[in-house]
């Protein structure tokens, strides 16, 4: 419940960084944002996007441990450890996004500063740089490897070591307990790496703002608003 509790924090604050500006920008004719304001939403979004990330993969350890190690679990996964693997993730996370703005923001602007998004992320911002992004797009794929595919291997290790473990229970019962402990997480791991990954692991041509828009929406609203009705109902 302590990496539930700071899921739903992150998913509360990932959703306020975005959603009211969009909803004024609805209302409102004059549809503006600061250059100041725009680096601090590009800033805080990718904060808790990648602490997001890292996150699922920490709650996939603690699903193996779980399910592996039961008889361990406490000593494994006691609240010191927990406590410490969630400082290292907001730690990777604040170096990731600030990595990321620094070298989309530095980049000279020019021409409409029309942002084709409801927010301001980084490739929809890209669009409008009035010089090369090539190294841009190589540091955002370099990153992306990093901060994406790392922690999705190590929760697609912690589930085939889960799944190998739950063949080896004899009794149905216990192997359909085991295995619903982690649908949840399974669902939401899902419903979050697929779009991020198609937004954020593409070239640079392959860019569609209309697609991006819906891709964005899709990981950055509908997500966390699915995640407390995912975990509610299996509770």
């Amino acid at each position: 419940y302590f990496l539930l509790s700071i899921l739903s924090l992150v998913d509360m604050s990932y959703v306020t960084t975005t959603m009211p500006r969009m909803l004024v920008n609805m209302v409102c004719p004059r549809r503006t944002i600061t250059w100041g304001a725009c680096v601090a939403q590009m800033f805080i979004f990718l904060v808790l996007g990648i602490a997001e990330c890292v996150l699922y993969a920490i709650m996939a350890y603690d699903r193996y441990v779980a399910i592996c190690f039961p008889l361990h679990y406490t000593l494994l996964v006691n609240r010191s450890i927990c406590i410490k693997m969630v400082t290292v993730c907001w730690s990777i996370s604040i170096v990731g996004a600030l990595i990321y703005t620094v070298f989309t923001m530095h980049l000279p602007y020019c021409g409409s500063h029309k942002i084709n998004h409801f927010f301001c992320e980084i490739p929809a911002v890209l669009k409008l740089a009035c010089a090369d992004t090539s190294l841009n797009d190589r540091l955002d794929f370099i990153l992306s490897f990093i901060l994406l595919l790392v922690p999705l291997s190590l929760i697609l290790v912690s589930y085939i070591r889960i799944f190998a473990s739950i063949l080896r229970i004899r009794s149905s019962q216990g192997r359909l307990k085991s295995f619903s402990t982690c649908v949840s997480h399974v669902t939401v791991v899902t419903m979050f790496y697929g779009p991020a990954m198609v937004m954020y692991m593409r070239p640079g041509s392959w860019y569609d703002p209309e697609r991006d828009k819906k891709l964005a929406l899709f990981y950055n609203v509908i997500s966390a608003f699915l995640n407390p009705l995912i975990y509610t109902l299996r509770n």
